[in-house]
This record gives C-alpha cells, structure tokens and sequence, in this order.
C-alpha cells in the first residue's frame, strides 16, 4: 500500500497576533499564522507553496484561496486549497471547500459543500491557427 509524504508547511514568515483586526484583502507568500481577524479575502501566491495556519482564536470573514491550509478558527467564505486542507477539531467554515487532499478531524465542522478538484491546466480559449480558409463547422457547398 503506498503511503504519501508527511506534508511539512513552509516556514512561518508572517503573524497576525490575537486581537489583531485587518479589513480589506491580504496577500501573501510563504506562511502566515492568523491568531487574529482578517475581514477580506485572503490570497497566497500559488509559486511559494503558500500556507495558511489559522489558530482556535483565529478568524477570516471572506474567500480564502491558498495552496495548503491547517485550520483550527473559523473562515466564513468559499475556501479553495489547491493542494492540501486540513481541518482541525476546531475548525468551523461556512462556505464551500475545494480541495485536492482533504484531512478532517472529528470535530471539524464544514457548513457547505466539499468538492475534490484535481489539478488541471486552467481552461482557456485558444486559437488552433489558420485553417487555409476553411471552416470546420460549415457544411461544403
């Protein structure tokens, strides 16, 4: 049976302490500790193998698109964690989960949906390039 990797988070490089409010959205890169409250959407960037660690005291009132996310607060909004999930025995999200891997704990709470995405080049419009003037869809006449 094949066993996957222990996920190690990247290094903590950004805290947000207790008692501690932002409003508005928050980027980051790396890995951020929430103990406070973010009241925006919150976006890490998808090239540092970005982590959100959201304590018990920790709160985010918005939409939370990260590459991996340990949660043990509360996020009210959609959460997309385009790799890993992982909801404590505190966690509480009221909004949909979209994960690739999902790791629950008893006790975790999700009020929404959860939905498995795999990882997928995103959908886009191309162009394919001169046909030499034919149309591929119009009948020959």
């Amino acid at each position: 049976m094949a066993r996957l990797k222990r996920f190690k988070p990247p290094k903590v490089s950004t805290v947000i302490g207790q008692g501690t409010v932002i409003t508005g959205d928050v980027e980051f890169s790396g890995g951020l500790h929430l103990d406070g409250v973010i009241k925006g959407r919150v976006n890490g960037d998808g090239d540092s193998r970005s982590t959100l660690t959201v304590s018990e005291q920790g709160q985010v009132e918005g939409d939370v698109r990260v590459e991996n996310l340990i949660l043990n607060g509360v996020v009210t909004g959609d959460v997309y964690a385009a790799e890993r999930a992982e909801l404590a025995a505190n966690a509480r999200v009221n909004g949909t989960v979209y994960y690739r891997l999902l790791e629950m704990a008893m006790g975790a709470e999700v009020n929404g949906k959860l939905v498995h995405t795999e990882e997928q080049e995103p959908r886009q419009l191309g162009y394919d390039g001169d046909r030499g003037g034919e149309e591929a869809d119009s009948p020959a006449g």
